[in-house]
């Protein structure tokens, strides 16, 4: 039997498979267990397959006797071996998770320290996060390879203390933390033990950059800057008309008084469509937008939209219409295809210039073959949409000129359409212009889904 492996070469042991399957060297350098120096339990030399989860002697003869107080360098002859070897120092580097994958592969950072608090595994994702060399951290204790401190400058790891305090904690949950230099950074910890109560083998820490809450952060507060400001303008403008009326109603004539409530009106519809398109946009967000499917007349809702334009002040001549039949027919939200269509067409007369055509015409719907789908494409003669900017079209905030909106219709647009199980596309129509076309499904009657 050979010499029991000194505790510094035990710098990682593995938890079991389901504690996070990471391995570390092991002594096997003779025939029967070897008392494993941290808890005395014995593991058996293993030479198969099954030993996938340590390091172990893979070519069939029996292994040469370290001298004492060494660790044995294992056979790496089979692929069992892959996991990492005890540098000179006598600490573990993990190389690769027992599964077969590579830590490096990760997306996440990846620190994990053993029960002696020491690092043995300091991934590339912690590596860039971190801004700390690998060399520079493996082998050293946790808290000085990874110097943490919450928002208060706290020390992170003098208050979680993960190898002391009560045993029947499992970890910490993701919150933000400070990198020296201030930078903050996502971490979250697992404490692995061989039992619920038992001590600490392993501390697992996932390490994540802050740039996509960040954004999320910015996206929220170009939301509320947008709303404020859209809001402000009609709600100045009410309470104006409003309280000039009430302080002067008899010197106004009725003309005067029609105009401004007329204006008062148009204000108050403003803030309205402002309101129901923050829902939506809450709606669609959360997956919760819901549709009234019922049969709807695709070329009758389009000629009242044109209609309404017409009535608005736009050329009659302005618009032409081009359906191809018979079409298929079409159960959806009669509301919500409404606000498709009036936005698109809005849009057009708005942003574009010349003839605004629209063509209604049966197609395939997403996913299928025949032409069970309807499809509306609406474009214009203006200048068009540059190419760089297609892909940003539908998203929010996205406007194509300086003449005003929200930026946040197209977006809800999209939205609609593909809750119908429907696609949209922009693309550069056959006058210059911008076309956008939507396809819908036939779908289901609402009162069988």
């Amino acid at each position: 039997m050979s010499s029991p492996r000194p505790a510094h070469t035990a710098a990682a042991r593995d938890g079991g498979g389901d504690q996070g399957g990471i391995s570390a060297a092991r002594d096997t350098t003779g025939p029967e267990a070897v008392p494993d120096t941290a808890d005395g339990e014995a593991h058996p030399r293993s030479t198969g397959p099954e030993a996938a989860h340590g390091i172990t002697d893979t070519t069939g003869a029996e292994p040469v006797p370290a001298p004492t107080g060494t660790a044995t360098t294992p056979d790496t002859a089979g692929p069992e071996t892959a996991h990492g070897t005890p540098d000179a120092t006598g600490t573990a580097h993990v190389g690769a998770l027992s599964v077969g994958i590579d830590p490096d592969d990760l997306p996440d950072g990846l620190v994990v320290a053993d029960e002696s608090g020491r690092v043995i595994c300091f991934n590339a994702a912690a590596v860039r996060i971190t801004a700390t060399p690998r060399a520079e951290a493996i082998g050293r204790p946790l808290a000085a390879a990874l110097p943490l401190e919450d928002l208060k400058g706290k020390r992170w790891w003098a208050l979680t203390d993960p190898y002391g305090g009560l045993a029947t904690r499992g970890g910490q949950p993701e919150r933000n933390l400070l990198l020296p230099g201030g930078r903050e950074v996502l971490v979250s910890a697992r404490y692995v033990r061989e039992h619920p109560t038992g001590p600490v083998r392993r501390v697992v820490v996932s390490l994540r950059g802050t740039e996509a809450r960040r954004r999320t952060e910015r996206s929220h507060a170009e939301l509320i800057a947008t709303v404020a400001h859209e809001l402000r303008s009609p709600l100045t403008s009410v309470k104006g008309f409003t309280a000039t009326l009430l302080a002067k109603w008899e010197r106004f004539t009725d003309d005067q008084k029609r105009l401004m409530l007329e204006t008062v009106d148009a204000d108050a519809g403003r803030v309205t469509r402002l309101i129901a398109e923050l829902l939506d946009i809450s709606r669609i967000d959360s997956g919760r937008l819901e549709l009234r499917r019922q049969p709807v007349d695709i070329s009758a809702a389009v000629a009242r939209h044109i209609q309404a334009l017409i009535a608005g002040g736009q050329a009659p001549e302005r618009f032409r219409v081009r359906a191809r039949g018979p079409l298929p027919d079409l159960w959806a939200d009669p509301d919500k295809v409404d606000q498709v269509l009036g936005n698109l067409l809005e849009n057009a007369v708005r942003h574009g210039e010349g003839t605004v055509t629209i063509d209604i015409a049966p197609a395939p719907a997403p996913g299928t073959c025949d032409e069970t789908g309807t499809a509306v494409t609406v474009s214009d003669e203006g200048p068009g949409i540059p190419e760089e900017s297609m892909g940003r079209v539908f998203t929010r905030f996205w406007r194509g000129s300086k003449r005003g909106g929200t930026g946040l219709g197209l977006y809800i647009v999209k939205g609609i359409v593909e809750a119908h199980g429907g696609t949209i596309t922009v693309d550069r129509g056959p006058g210059g212009g911008a076309e956008f076309r939507f396809i819908l499904p036939v779908s289901t009657p609402a009162y069988l889904v």
